[in-house]
């Protein structure tokens, strides 16, 4: 940069005949600071040549200004734009660094003019400098003439060029430069040219409006890709091609609703309409005319209307030779100067047939009938034919006319009918299909509705017949039971022949095969009898029950027909328990020793047979000589002293008594319906708790004087039968020392030596 001088302070004076001198000192000069000029790849200096990539974020710092005071004086920044333009910098005036605030965007402005300045108080240097937005490939492909509609001739012939996509891309270089492509090129028609845009029909490939009357092709129009935010990105953009496809005359006529058949009737006359076609020009977009003709086969007695295609007979039925005619009727195109073009032939199958004016019939033997009876017994086997029917049906008419199908309508599916089919007439056969279903108890008649329909005409005739079976009943059911068993209750002291329970068997048959006769049998019915018609069970006279000595009965009942058919069930008897027994002591009269801390236990039985009538509950009537020193346990009949008595002392000091003898009048009650109950007396005798189990025995002893004599029996006995085996044994034994003295002194004897 250029600086400039000037001088500041500098005072001149004007003096006659003098020049004033003034000394440097007093005199300074002042230079402007300046930028650094540090070229276009710099980023610090005056900006000069700098260039900013339009896809810069906001906030990022761009540039650092840089410059310098000869002085060495302090320098600020400063950064300003044109008045009106928009402000996309901003400087720290200390630093110098410069930040990026508003977004760039090359395409709508690619430089921008800025006044950088540098100041060191004195002086101000400011410079234009110009910043060039670089680009970004931040843009897609638009295009200019999609999306469109185009219509292209279906004869277009392979390869031939339909239409031109044209697109631009705002950015430069390689973003800027756009190829082509179809979304989907193998399921099209069509080919594209990448670089040209140009869509071609594919080699061949050809149009046919026939099949398919549009097509839609998408376009895709992709850049070369560049630079953004630092990354390589491409850019694209699609549109839809919408072909349609222009109708040629190139698709002869065809016939609507082929196969086609007429019918000529007896009872048509000449001019009479036996059949239209009807042909439509293959070319659906712009069809041409339809002109009908005979080509083959009308012997001269039909004609077709050339324009509706409507057929007429010429002659009456009575003269055709055939009965059925193979005509083969042509649709020809007609261009619009009138001449004949493409063409189709199809046949058209004419049948002379017999007018139907007949409708089946049934007969009997005796001519023309519609119901037909008979009796039979229940249950025939299946397969076997109701021979007592004897149906005809008949249809007079000829061919399809006197075809009809035979149904058996009624309930459910027990009888079957053959044939199913015929054909003018037949003899009618009724079999069983379901034997078990043919049950007189369910159904005393059955009725059938015979029908006969015609199968292949227009009027469909019919005729129906009424069948009615009469069934006769035989013994097919044996006797059934209401239930399988019978429960029944009876207290234990119903008197003999009491009602035990009434048991019911029905058997459906009628007359005396539905007549039931009961009768019992097993070992739990030696108490009882059923009466054989009604069939209620009761005790025998004699009979007593008690539930003590059995309480359950189980026997079988049977119900029986007058031809031997049978079924069976189960009667179970429970004899009901009545409280008729009063608890019962062993003794009425009881003694116990009763031990200070131990309890006591007494035990009554009563004979009934349930709960609660031999439930038993004990209590203390009475006791003396004191009424307040016993506990008793209800269920169990144990006797104790009260808690706080806890030595014999305390007992006599309740009694002021030495004698500890008690006298309780004890009460045991059942819990039946009344209540029964019995008392006993209970003779306690108290004692210390003795250590020695033996000992305490025998204190008991004393008020049982049987008992001590057949301990003190046992006793003298072991000591008798002691002392004669001691006795037996020392006897023995000096026997034995006798027997061995006496040996020795003959051996004595005998050893003396002869004199």
């Amino acid at each position: 940069m250029t600086s400039f001088f000037r001088m500041k302070n500098v005072k001149i004076l004007h003096l006659p005949l003098f020049f004033v001198f003034v000394h440097p000192c007093f005199a300074q000069a002042d230079f402007a600071p300046y930028f650094y000029d540090n070229g276009p790849y710099s980023y610090n200096g005056n900006m000069a040549l700098f260039s900013l990539s339009e896809d810069t974020a906001v906030g990022t710092q761009i540039y650092c200004l840089n410059g310098t005071d000869p002085e060495g004086q302090e320098v600020r920044y400063g950064l300003s734009f044109d008045a009106g333009s928009k402000e996309y910098f901003r400087v720290d005036p200390i630093s110098g660094n410069i930040t990026l605030v508003e977004q760039l965007d090359r395409e709508k402005r690619d430089s921008i003019d800025v006044l950088v300045s540098i100041t060191d108080g004195q002086s101000k240097v400011v410079e234009r400098v110009t910043i060039f937005v670089m680009d970004a490939n931040d843009e897609k492909p638009e295009f200019l003439n999609m999306p469109a509609i185009i219509d292209v001739l279906e004869t277009t012939g392979s390869g031939s060029s339909i239409y031109k996509v044209e697109a631009v891309d705002k950015d430069t270089g390689s973003g800027g430069s756009v190829t082509f492509f179809l979304q989907n090129p193998q399921s099209t028609l069509f080919a594209m040219d990448r670089h040209s845009g140009v869509l071609r029909i594919k080699s061949g490939e050809m149009l046919d409006y026939e099949k398919t009357k549009t097509h839609f092709v998408t376009v895709i129009a992709r850049d070369g890709g560049g630079d953004f935010n630092g990354k390589e990105q491409f850019m694209s953009s699609s549109a839809t091609l919408t072909i349609n496809v222009i109708d040629a005359q190139d698709t002869p006529p065809f016939f609507i609703g082929t196969p086609y058949f007429g019918y000529v009737y007896e009872i048509s006359e000449p001019g009479s309409e036996i059949f239209t076609v009807v042909a439509k020009d293959g070319d659906a977009g712009n069809p041409n005319p339809i002109r009908y003709s005979f080509d083959d086969g009308d012997d001269g007695v039909f004609s077709i209307n050339k324009t509706s295609g409507c057929i007429t007979l010429l002659t009456l039925p009575m003269y055709l030779k055939r009965e059925i005619f193979n005509i083969k009727v042509k649709a020809s195109e007609i261009s619009p100067e009138g001449r004949l073009m493409d063409y189709e032939v199809t046949m058209v199958v004419i049948r002379v047939v017999d007018l139907n004016n007949n409708p089946p019939t049934f007969y009997g033997e005796n001519g023309p009938k519609n119901m037909f009876e008979l009796t039979m017994y229940e249950h025939p086997p299946e397969g076997e034919i109701l021979r007592g029917l004897k149906i005809t049906v008949n249809d007079s008419d000829q061919g399809a006319n006197a075809k009809f199908n035979l149904k058996l309508i009624g309930p459910g599916r027990m009888l079957r009918v053959v044939p199913q089919t015929v054909l003018n007439e037949a003899q009618v056969t009724i079999l069983v299909e379901d034997s078990a279903a043919m049950d007189y108890e369910k159904h005393h008649f059955l009725t059938y509705k015979l029908l006969a329909v015609e199968i292949d005409t227009p009027e469909r005739f019919s005729a129906t017949a009424d069948i009615v079976i009469h069934l006769l009943d035989t013994n097919d059911n044996a006797p059934k039971f209401s239930s399988d068993y019978y429960i029944a209750r009876i207290p234990e002291n119903s008197p003999g022949g009491s009602n035990v329970v009434s048991v019911t068997a029905t058997d459906p048959d009628s007359g005396p095969w539905g007549e039931v006769k009961y009768s019992i049998y097993g070992s739990g019915a030696d108490l009882f009898l059923i009466q054989p018609v009604s069939g209620i069970i009761y005790t025998q006279p004699w009979a007593s029950l008690d539930a003590e000595v059995r309480s359950k009965y189980n026997f079988y009942v049977k119900a029986e027909d007058a031809e031997g058919k049978y079924s069976l069930a189960e009667v179970f008897v429970t004899v009901l328990d009545l409280n008729d027994h009063p608890p019962a002591f062993n003794d009425n009269f009881l003694e116990k020793t009763m031990v200070i801390g131990a309890p006591v236990k007494i035990e009554a039985v009563d004979d009934d047979a349930e709960v609660p009538n031999n439930v038993i509950e004990y209590a203390i009537m009475k006791a003396e000589p004191d009424n307040n020193i016993f506990d008793i346990n209800a269920d169990t009949g144990e006797i104790m002293l009260k808690s706080y008595i806890k030595s014999m002392a305390i007992i006599q000091n309740i009694t002021k008594q030495r004698d500890c003898t008690w006298s309780l009048v004890v009460q045991a009650r059942d819990r039946g319906q009344p209540s029964f109950s019995t008392t006993a007396v209970i003779k306690i005798d108290i004692t210390e708790a003795i250590k020695s189990r033996f000992v305490s025995h025998f204190l008991g002893l004393r008020k049982r004087p049987g008992a001590v004599f057949g301990i003190c029996l046992t006793f003298v006995t072991f000591a008798i039968s002691l002392t004669i085996f001691i006795s037996t044994f020392i006897y023995w034994n000096s026997v034995k020392k006798s027997r061995v003295q006496s040996q020795g002194k003959i051996r004595k004897i005998i050893r003396r030596p002869v004199p």
